[in-house]
């Protein structure tokens, strides 16, 4: 157990660059599209987002989803059937 945690600290510890870095791309972009036009410009960069945002959750889905829909059975059958 205590080899887990210190595993898991070491995961979150690492894992913050990455994400640091990922940051500062969006930002540099933000500041060099100021001369373009706004309203085009900032619907590009949220629908990139957006795009990248989907597709960890699409994957989770296609390999996990014979657990997805005996959970949400269960769960449907618990809520139709009133204790």
């Amino acid at each position: 157990m205590k080899r887990f945690l210190i595993f898991l600290v070491l995961i979150a510890i690492t894992s913050s660059n990455a994400i640091a870095q990922g940051c500062s791309q969006c930002k540099l972009m933000a500041e060099q599209g100021v001369g373009i036009d706004d309203t085009t410009f900032a619907s590009n960069i949220n629908s990139g987002i957006l795009y990248l945002m989907a597709f960890p959750y699409l994957i989770l889905l296609i390999l996990f989803r014979k657990q997805i829909t005996r959970f949400l059975k269960s769960f449907f059958a618990q809520v139709k059937s009133p204790q």
